[in-house]
């Protein structure tokens, strides 16, 4: 344990709207940070929450007829059951309409004015009611709001003003002098820029409406929405009530917010800061957009993607894992929904799924379900571990360096090794075999360590899914207790342990049009074309009578050569329910994996397939079977006692010629 802390905060969400797949993509950057930092053994204060008050929020609330809070209250508890179903680990949700934030506001209020830096005045100039933003008319493009491009409307009114522009130097020079303060180096450049333009003292109240926290010292006055906003993250950590908790969090180690609103956390806010005369947070981290299959999201677009939707129908980690491992963070991301099932047939439950499922069975099948103590290292187990602890060393360097994307890369790969250190080993071969009983007993240990470690690496990623695995591998204590410090050295997996029964983590996900009636008649269609193409006679027969030329059912070699036999390693398998001859096989080619039904299920077990080598008819059209898409078929021989598989010995991909 570090015994430090880290405070992280995501910026509070603006409760106009239901949240889009944008604003989970933040939370779950920011609760997969927090994880991490939990792993190392940091005291982590996470800070998410909604930003309630503004002009938009009372008129969105006057066009449905029903008070502001009213209006806030339903929005927001859509947000926090959000959090809750994709798994973030807030330890705080403030909300601007508490009163313990409203004193806050009015008491920075208070000292900054007393200091002398807020002033009585009159606004008269451009305002943006979407962004809640002053403009200056040489700041606007083309006449309209450069954040949003929408058109801004010209206000006039008494306002108090905060002297920002006697911070301009001062702010300029902070950000020179650390150049981590703002992330990545092309927002950094843009404030540079921006402050170099000159900074404006700030109109930080309102009469034009009365929805906000109220001017402690001017009735009618309420507070502008930004200066209210961005002082929650003083709020919840004590900055009244608790000195010594405030003490222990400030600064924040790391403001996440979107690329628009940077400006405001990396200018406006440290202008506060240094009034109030208060450190500056650590870092503030400016995450790209995330668009949809190209186009940014827009309600007018009609693409605004809901996360609740995509968590009803892949899960709250599958749509954590896509939304980390696609998007290079502080890059614009694209969503999409065929990269997204992708992502989750390959990865999740070929990769990862795969090895847990493999390994978990040759633990039942070849030791009763009992990890057997490891004695010894062969050459090829030696490569494996130094694999391992490459992976943990690169994985805790990316994520200290928010490299979260090569983080889970890493991750992936030494998963992909693993399954390839399947194949190394062959443990139904070693199994075969008495004098190799304690090779095969340090393969399946290394295998189920292996694992031990990627539930804990894959944590702050999916942990709902690295708790399941590390239920089905029979591990004792509570999962939320572990840290990173229980992977640091190999062999953390007690021998004797009896692991639990596969559950498949992420069935595959088989892609259909979404118009399924015309899908379904086009295969019907493709159906009866290729049973006619069956009835003609073949190629290389065409126009033969007589006898002449080669006999009916013949093929010529061309033809023959046509067809792709490959060896398979069989992963998994087991029956396909409701019926009595069908069994659903997983097999590896050596580069890629396919499901295949078959009916074998009346002479073989499912447990009796694991680990077999056989010969699939690779090159098959894939055709549907009992609603599974299978790809392939396995060559078997037939006889007087029924049909046996054709075990071939070679390599899994090796082609049958």
């Amino acid at each position: 344990m570090t015994g430090k802390s880290f405070y992280i905060t995501t910026p509070i969400y603006y409760p106009s709207a239901k949240l889009h797949i944008g604003h989970a993509y933040c939370t779950t950057i920011a609760d997969a940070i927090a994880r991490f930092k939990r792993l190392a053994g940091y005291d982590v204060f996470f800070l998410t929450g909604s930003d309630e008050h503004g002009m938009k929020i009372q008129q969105k609330a006057e066009e449905e007829g029903v008070t502001p809070l009213a209006y806030v209250d339903k929005i927001v508890a859509g947000f926090q059951g959000l959090w809750q179903r994709l798994h973030i680990s807030n330890d705080d949700f403030i909300r601007t309409t508490e009163e313990r934030h409203q004193r806050v506001v009015q008491e920075i209020f208070r000292r900054i004015y007393d200091k002398g830096d807020i002033y009585l005045g009159k606004y008269k100039g451009l305002y943006c009611t979407p962004c809640e933003s002053y403009w200056t008319e040489r700041q606007l493009v083309d006449g309209k709001c450069p954040d949003c491009g929408r058109p801004v409307a010209e206000v006039e009114e008494d306002a108090y003003f905060f002297k920002m522009s006697r911070y301009e130097r001062r702010v300029l020079e902070y950000i020179e002098e650390h150049p981590d303060f703002i992330q990545p180096v092309s927002r950094r450049n843009e404030m540079i820029n921006f402050i170099k333009q000159g900074l404006d003292d700030l109109c930080i109240s309102r009469t034009s409406f009365d929805w906000g926290v109220p001017v402690p010292i001017a009735p009618g006055h309420v507070i502008y929405v930004w200066f209210d906003a961005l002082t929650n993250y003083l709020t919840p950590i004590g900055f009244l009530d608790d000195p010594g908790k405030f003490e222990k969090y400030w600064p924040a180690d790391l403001h996440l917010v979107g690329k628009e609103i940077v400006r405001f956390h990396s200018i406006i806010w440290p202008c506060i800061l240094m009034a109030l005369d208060l450190p500056l947070p650590k870092k503030v981290y400016g995450h790209g957009w995330l668009i949809v299959d190209g186009d940014k999201m827009s309600k007018s677009k009609g693409n605004v993607v809901d996360p609740v939707q995509l968590i009803d129908e892949f899960g709250a980690d599958a749509i954590r894992y896509f939304l980390l491992r696609e998007i290079n963070l502080g890059q614009d991301g694209n969503f999409s929904r065929d990269a997204l099932i992708t992502r989750i047939n390959a990865d999740l439950a070929n990769d990862l799924g795969n090895l847990l499922h493999r390994t978990l069975n040759m633990i039942g099948k070849f030791q009763g379900g009992v990890v057997e103590k490891s004695l010894g290292e062969s050459e090829i187990d030696k490569a494996f571990l130094a694999e391992a602890e490459r992976t943990l060393s690169d994985y805790e360097r990316d994520l200290e360096d928010m490299k979260l994307q090569d983080a889970i890369k890493g991750t992936w790969a030494f998963i992909s090794r693993a399954n390839k250190y399947i194949d190394e080993t062959m443990p139904w071969a070693l199994a075969k075999d008495e004098a190799r009983k304690q090779e095969l007993a340090n393969t399946l240990y290394n295998l189920a360590e292996s694992l031990r470690r990627i539930s804990i690496l894959i944590e702050p990623f999916m942990p709902e899914t690295a708790a399941k695995i590390w239920h089905q591998l029979g591990l004792a204590g509570d999962f939320r207790t572990v840290r990173f410090e229980d992977v640091r050295v190999w062999g953390g997996f007690a021998a004797g342990t009896r692991v639990n029964r596969p559950e498949q983590l992420f069935p595959r996900i088989e892609i259909e049009d979404e118009d399924k009636k015309g899908a379904a008649a086009a295969e019907k269609a493709s159906t009866r074309k290729a049973q006619k193409a069956e009835t003609k006679p073949l190629e290389g027969n065409k126009g033969k009578k007589d006898g002449k030329g080669a006999a009916e059912g013949v093929v010529t070699i061309d033809e023959f050569s046509r067809v792709d036999l490959r060896v398979a390693e069989i992963l998994s398998a087991e029956r396909v329910p409701e019926t009595d001859k069908l069994m659903r096989v997983r097999v590896s080619l050596g580069t890629e994996e396919r499901e295949i039904v078959s009916g074998i299920a009346e002479y073989y077990a499912p447990e009796e397939l694991v680990g077999r080598k056989v010969v699939l008819v690779a090159n098959l059209k894939p055709a549907k079977i009992r609603g599974i898409r299978s790809h392939g078929m396995l060559l078997c021989a037939s006889g007087a006692e029924g049909i046996s598989l054709v075990e071939p010995a070679a390599a899994a991909g090796s082609r049958v010629k």
